[in-house]
């Protein structure tokens, strides 16, 4: 049985890589319905591909399977990010029922106007230091493997996923400081621009809270928290985490974070 939504987002994918958690986002699909579906960035990672080839089948799946669900009348909107940059050369076209655009705007169900960008427009050291960012890439890529491996041995004694990586981003004071930092500037923009709420990708921390009045929400990723932000037919925004909650072709309910108050 698939549970309905008005509209889902996902965002940093990052299929391409070893870490990305293919098989969990296609159990999502294959349990979730939505009017919308927003694709915000870092789908596919060409920065990786860029270095070193990796194509698993379920990678091959998911694509196959967005492109079925826009064949199926979803509407389906692409906001190409900073590792699948190539794509917003493409913006305001279509591609197989899927719409590429730079940013999106999105009307809840209650009339909330949302901003869908990816963030990494916001990240000054995406926008005026590309190399410190490939050296980051570098940095993430060596923690991610160190997670895959650390959950291969916690699946082998019988215990559910956990990310290390966003454990440890989260208690790092300096990675802490960012993240406030970045989701304050995302909702200032989304202010400046009359929106009366935003979301975006880009830092892989999923997280709904109000800034100023102004509604931010971060879709998270699936390659450490497998997480997406959802839309009900009411219009009330939750965020839905799929690893450890459902492992793939396993049936048990989808855990929901809560909005955190600024």
């Amino acid at each position: 049985m698939s549970t309905e939504y008005r509209s889902i987002w996902i965002s940093d994918v990052h299929l391409g890589t070893r870490a990305c958690k293919a098989e969990f986002l296609l159990d999502f699909y294959r349990h979730t319905e939505s009017e919308h579906l927003y694709l915000v960035g870092d789908i596919v990672d060409g920065w990786r591909l860029s270095r070193s080839w990796y194509w698993d089948q379920a990678h091959n799946d998911v694509i196959q399977k967005t492109l079925r669900k826009a064949r199926k009348g979803t509407r389906v909107v692409y906001v190409p990010g900073n590792h699948d940059d190539w794509l917003r050369d493409y913006a305001e076209h279509e591609m197989g029922g899927i719409t590429l655009q730079l940013d999106a705007e999105h009307v809840t169900a209650d009339r909330r106007r949302l901003l869908v960008t990816h963030g990494d427009a916001f990240d000054a050291a995406v926008t005026y230091a590309r190399w410190l960012v490939r050296l980051g890439d570098h940095a993430s890529e060596w923690m991610l493997t160190l997670n895959h491996l650390f959950n291969r041995a916690r699946r082998g004694v019988g215990l559910p996923y956990w990310s290390l990586s966003g454990f440890v981003k989260a208690h790092l004071t300096s990675a802490a400081g960012y993240i406030s930092a970045f989701e304050d500037v995302v909702a200032d923009a989304a202010r400046r621009r009359h929106f009366d709420g935003v979301v975006c990708g880009h830092i892989h921390q999923p997280r709904i809270r109000d800034i100023d009045g102004v509604r931010y929400c971060n879709d998270g990723d699936w390659v450490e928290n497998c997480t997406a932000l959802v839309e009900h037919l009411d219009g009330r925004l939750e965020i839905v985490e799929w690893a450890g909650i459902r492992a793939p072709a396993i049936a048990a309910p989808a855990r929901i974070l809560e909005p955190v108050d600024a």
